[in-house]
């Protein structure tokens, strides 16, 4: 179809008004910029995201006098748990308490307590996270409870999780 003129405005062939050229080189610089942005903004994205492996929540460090009371556990935040090297994938339900032990333990690890093994101790833990440390045994005396869910989360992800039965 045709262009028609009508009242001094050039109209598309469907009748309406026809953009005019500053409009139209307007328009493609505002899509050029928004492309632009777009494209930042996803470079971004992937710059921060790609090849940073989550960071770990803690490590234990289980050690006594059965081999396999001896293990190093690394839970991290992206849903795996390591036992002695070997990788694990991690339950949404463990990964939260993972993170509810961060939580709670950090004031305790700020302090760096350690507390010394009792008479009997079978079983001696260390653990790291990024608030800092803590050391106790199975039979330290004054055991805050946070430990003693630290010591039964490590049994729980060494034996059910890793397959490491004690």
């Amino acid at each position: 179809m045709a262009r028609r003129v009508n009242a001094g405005r050039t109209l598309s062939s469907g009748g309406r008004p026809a953009l005019t050229a500053h409009i139209a080189v307007n328009a493609a610089r505002a899509g050029g910029r928004r492309r632009r942005a777009a494209l930042t903004g996803a470079a971004i994205v992937a710059v921060a995201g790609c090849g940073t492996p989550p960071p770990d929540l803690f490590s234990v460090e289980r050690s006594g006098a059965d081999p396999n009371a001896n293990v190093d556990v690394v839970v991290s935040d992206g849903g795996s748990v390591s036992c002695d090297g070997k990788e694990h994938a991690l339950d949404g339900e463990r990964l939260l308490r993972a993170r509810h032990l961060v939580r709670d333990l950090a004031p305790q690890a700020e302090l760096g307590i350690e507390l010394p093994p009792g008479p009997g101790t079978d079983l001696s833990y260390r653990v790291a996270l990024e608030a800092g440390s803590i050391a106790f045994s199975d039979r330290s005396p004054g055991v805050p409870p946070t430990f003693l869910r630290v010591a039964a989360f490590t049994k729980d992800v060494t034996e059910r999780v890793c397959g490491i039965e004690r």
